[in-house]
This record gives structure tokens, sequence and C-alpha cells, in this order.
């Protein structure tokens, strides 16, 4: 069989099975509803019967983890640490009206990259 790259499920249809749940959510299977978990087809035998038979156990859900944690939050920046420990300045939205002084927003963000630098970066 030729699989097309565009789709890459196998489509079966298995009828008449036994098919056992191991719910933690719901104490039945609710119509409609989707969980999370691991499907097992198992070998049922009785006496030179064999039948198509699976097992569904329901997964605990994994809690969500902040993918890049800030280490720093200033008024101008924010320092994220990425999954290889590297670190990475983020400019917050800046307001410009008719107070906007581009020397003091500068100064501002530079003082902020050197004291969030010298809190997160050790001296060699």
């Amino acid at each position: 069989m030729k699989k097309n790259n565009e789709n890459f499920w196998n489509n079966n249809t298995h009828l008449c099975v036994n098919l056992k749940t191991q719910l933690r959510s719901d104490r039945c299977a609710k119509l409609g509803k989707s969980y999370p978990g691991v499907l097992r087809r198992d070998v049922f035998c009785e006496e030179f019967r064999y039948d198509d038979h699976f097992t569904f156990v329901e997964t605990v859900p994994q809690p969500a983890q902040k993918r890049n944690p800030r280490v720093y939050d200033g008024d101008y920046i924010t320092i994220t640490r990425r999954s290889d420990g590297s670190y990475h300045p983020n400019f917050k939205p800046m307001k410009v009206d008719k107070d906007f002084s581009a020397a003091r927003y500068a100064s501002g963000v530079a003082n902020e990259l050197l004291w969030a630098l010298e809190g997160l970066v050790e001296e060699r």
C-alpha cells in the first residue's frame, strides 16, 4: 500500500469488539466527549474462539509548563530563559507621546539591561 504524504492516518473499523474502559474523570464514557489515554488491543481467547478485545486507560493530563520563564521583569524589558539555558531580552511596548524622550528611553533600556545581566551572568 502506497502512503499518501498528506494523509498519514491509517483508518480501520473493528466490528463487534469488546471495549473495557478505565476512566478517571467519569464513571462511564460520555457521548461526544474525548478522553486522553492509551488504547491497547488485547488477545481474548475462550475455547477456540478469539475475539477482538480492547482496553482503554484514561491518562492524567499533564499540567502545562511555562516554556520560557521570565528571569527579569523591568519597566522597559523582560528577560526570559530558553530551554537551552540562553537568555533572551524582550522589549516591552513603548508609549510615544508628547512627553517621550528618546535619550531617556534609551538610557532606561541600557540601565535595565546592565542591571539584569549583572544579576544573571557571573563575572569571569
